[in-house]
Formats: structure tokens, sequence, C-alpha cells
């Protein structure tokens, strides 16, 4: 069976976890992430982000003025790098991050955690499991159904960041909880927790 599905390549316009914006390339998908006005923020010290489905492609006029959007997921993160709690305010739910993306054994380490998505199945996150893909997402079958990629610090940049967050189609639907579970592992990964 020949697979004839066009995977969603969204570039990360920064490379940053904590502010950036995903662009697919195809023009089919936009997502941004921010931090969040301290107005909106639980705790001073900690750091929050919000995640929005824009549903066009980012602007420099964008950027520089507040969303009117609710997001779709919020991440509140505590002081020093600890997990906080993931909300997503559409559907009022709300959990520690810790439970959202749990480890996959007692003895794993923090960069090796699992989450279960909206449509009920459970996807593990690998940290450089292959050598070109900084991140990978896989389903409980070991398929690889989304890939992050840093573009190399060696590598020249023309016009584009080279960051790729790739996801296959048929999961595209949930492609905020792959970002918002990415963006909370790269977190673990900067705090090194």
């Amino acid at each position: 069976m020949v697979n004839r599905s066009l995977p969603y390549f969204l570039e990360d316009r920064t490379g940053q976890h904590t502010g950036t914006d995903f662009d697919e390339i195809y023009d089919r998908l936009f997502l941004h992430v921010a931090r969040a006005p301290p107005s909106q923020t639980r705790d001073p010290a900690g750091l929050t982000l919000m995640m929005y489905d824009t549903g066009r492609r980012s602007s420099s006029r964008r950027q520089s003025r507040p969303s009117l959007r609710e997001p779709s997921v919020i991440l509140d993160f505590g002081t020093n790098g600890a997990l906080g709690t993931i909300s997503f305010p559409g559907s009022s739910v709300s959990m520690p991050m810790s439970q959202y993306l749990r480890k996959t054994s007692m003895f794993a380490g923090s960069l090796s955690r699992k989450f279960t998505a909206s449509n009920g199945e459970d996807y593990r996150w690998i940290y450089r499991g292959v050598k070109e893909h900084e991140w990978l997402c896989v389903d409980s079958r070991d398929y690889i159904v989304a890939q992050y990629t840093l573009k190399p610090p060696d590598k020249p940049a023309y016009n584009t960041s080279g960051n790729i967050l790739t996801i296959d189609e048929p999961f595209v639907h949930f492609a905020l909880e792959i970002l918002a579970s990415l963006t909370i592992m790269r977190h673990l990964a900067a705090s090194k927790c």
C-alpha cells in the first residue's frame, strides 16, 4: 500500500521554545507560541507560555500587537524550570504537566516521556533517537508521528530558519497537543531536569 498523504512541514521561525511561530510551508496550519503578559502569569518567578492556532502566516505586524484570541493551550511552568500545569481553555481541562506527560518507566530519565492525546492513544517522545532529528514522537507501535529538527549552527540559513516540526497528516488534528508536549520536553531538556 502506498502512502499518498503529505506530511505537514511547520517551520519553527526562531528555534526558541519560549516564543516562536510554526508556519506550515504549504499554508495549511499556523501555530504561535508566546510568553504570557505579566498580568496573565500565575507565578511571577515561573514561565507561562500560550499557544494559538492563528489561522494565518506569521508577520512582524501581528507579533507587535497582543493576540485578542483565547489561547488553545497554556503552559504554566514553575520556578527554576520545574513542571507546572497544562491547560486547554477550550475544553476546560487543566492538569499537572507531570500527569499529562508521564515518564515512560519508573527508572526512565526526564527526557523519556509519553502523553495520551485527545484520540485516546499514547505517544512517546524520544530525544536524539535518530542522528538528524532532535526529537521523535512515536505511537505505541513505534510509528513515527512527528519529528522535530533544529538547524545545526554551522549550516547556513537561506530564506528559512532550518528548524522544522514535521507531523504526519493523519495526526495533524492534534497538532497543538504534539506542539505542547514537544515544548514541555524542550523545556525539560533546556532546564536539565
